[in-house]
């Protein structure tokens, strides 16, 4: 039986960070760096035990590990090291000459305080370590708590952290589900969750009770919509080759296409070819299923499934291996979170109507498709954390952009300056010196009636009443500025009187 983080030591821990908040320590841009190259040398100096350690877990060759978790870590460090005081310095709003110039407005970075940090398995090293990067550079106090079902990954954090990392600031804990609940009860400053939507609701809730932000990232339903414009052959093999990526554990994967009817069945025969040149021969290459559970919640899809098995691969319990495996003809009910490829006959249109009526939008959305039309349609009739166009969960590798999800596929983002921001709070300074009192008499009790209009709000900008919707001009008007027309046309004249 598994061993975890008794509660008297969690509690422990969270005392000792928050007097170490308390004192400031953490908000040293000093102090945020070295432990930020503390991560650097964490993950360098045990890369092979983190690669051991994944394949423990997921069964994942070393090159995949190295590209999804290792290498999406060392980035993040180097990034939140290299732009660490760009990041965190204050910025100054546009906010006149009285608050701007006088009064020194300007809006300051600061870190929110204690954090959790609770990871999932299924990129277990980097939903641990990506976050608490982004934590560290914005200058918190940190629980990190990896994920109790990626065992191998979470002992080695267990022992690294503390090795590595400053304990006053800085706790990793391990438990299961009572253990979570425990550390849930505890009072935090924020909350950041990766996994399914189900166990987001009861984070959601606990962190609710002390008015606790969250971060919450989650997944759902992604769609993935190929027209009639297509390069089927493209898509195909980027649809297969991401479906083989964790073997399909992965909160962007794609869960579902929408195939054309007038495409329908010549994608599916380039996907079945596809799948046959990236997987057959290569099978040890793919990973295996997390764990006995999950590979039986698979194997219940397939016997009960209502559609048609076009694809199938071995499964064998014994090795957790589920290779991939395409039906045909299905309703789609839950999301699959493994490499079974669900293809769904319809046009457009009528994906658009299936998507917006799935409860909550997807984490990601996909389009293959060769027409600009086709392309922003997708875009105005669909909601979802991202897109990408063309290929499936780039999106997510964008540098300095904002990952995240939107309602049921989560709340909130990071990666880049996003991440730092998402552990911190934007405070608002000015200072009003004294000399403005003898401005600003006429603001104080008792008030005059003569001074309203002194605040009194005029028009400004060029609209009259009641204009409609067809008055509106959005952008830059094609025709010249009626100021540059009335400046041009008295040049005009007089050029006109000098003559």
């Amino acid at each position: 039986m598994a061993t975890f983080t008794p509660q008297s030591e969690i509690e422990s821990a969270l005392k000792v960070l928050r007097g170490t908040f308390r004192t400031g320590r953490t908000k040293d841009l000093a102090w945020r760096k070295w432990q930020l190259k503390q991560c650097w040398w964490m993950v360098e100096d045990n890369e092979k035990a983190i690669l051991e350690a994944l394949n423990k877990d997921l069964g994942r060759h070393p090159f995949e590990s190295t590209m999804t978790d290792i290498a999406a870590v060392k980035n993040d460090v180097l990034d939140h090291i290299n732009s660490l005081e760009k990041w965190t310095a204050d910025e100054f709003p546009d906010a006149g000459f009285f608050f701007g110039k006088v009064g020194k407005a300007r809006m300051r970075r600061e870190p929110l305080g204690v954090v959790l940090i609770l990871g999932t398995w299924n990129f277990p090293i980097a939903t641990a370590l990506q976050p608490f990067c982004a934590a560290i550079a914005a200058g918190n106090c940190i629980v990190l708590k990896p994920s109790e079902v990626a065992q191998a990954s979470m002992r080695l954090l267990e022992e690294l952290v503390p090795r590595y990392l400053d304990s006053s600031a800085i706790r990793c804990v391990t438990g299961g589900p009572q253990e979570t609940s425990f550390i849930l009860e505890q009072r935090f400053d924020h909350i950041f969750f990766t996994g399914s939507d189900k166990i987001a609701r009861i984070v959601a809730q606990a962190a609710a009770k002390n008015l606790t932000s969250t971060t919450l990232e989650c997944g759902g339903q992604n769609p993935t919509i190929v027209t009639k414009t297509a390069n089927l052959d493209l898509a195909a093999k980027r649809i297969a080759h991401s479906k083989l990526m964790n073997a399909g554990q992965i909160c962007l994967s794609a869960n579902h296409i929408f195939a054309d009817p007038a495409i329908h069945d010549e994608l599916l025969e380039r996907l079945k070819s596809w799948n046959d040149k990236l997987y057959k021969g290569n099978e040890s290459q793919m990973p295996h299923i997390v764990s006995e559970k999950h590979i039986n919640r698979l194997q219940n899809l397939l016997d009960t499934t209502e559609g048609h098995v076009e694809y199938r691969s071995p499964i064998d319990k014994h090795s957790k291996s589920f290779g991939p495996t395409i039906v045909t003809n299905v309703t789609m009910e839950d999301e699959i979170f493994g490499p079974i490829l669900a293809i769904i006959k319809a046009t457009p249109r009528e994906a658009y109507d299936f998507i917006e009526d799935t409860p909550g939008p997807p984490l990601g959305a996909y389009i293959f498709s060769q027409d600009r039309k086709e392309i922003d349609e997708a875009l105005l009739s669909t909601r979802s954390g991202g897109v990408t166009v063309n290929s499936i969960m780039l999106h997510a590798a964008v540098p300095n952009a904002p990952f995240g999800g939107v309602g049921l596929s989560g709340q909130g983002s990071y990666h880049g300056p996003w991440g730092l921001r998402a552990f911190s709070h934007t405070r608002t300074v000015v200072e009003w010196p004294a000399w403005m009192e003898y401005l600003m008499t006429w603001t104080y009790h008792p008030f005059d009636e003569k001074n309203i209009a002194k605040v009194a709000v005029k028009k400004r900008g060029n609209f009259k009443r009641g204009e409609g919707i067809e008055d509106q001009r959005i952008g830059r008007s094609r025709w010249l500025a009626p100021w540059f027309v009335t400046l041009l046309g008295a040049g005009i004249a007089v050029i006109a009187v000098a003559k």
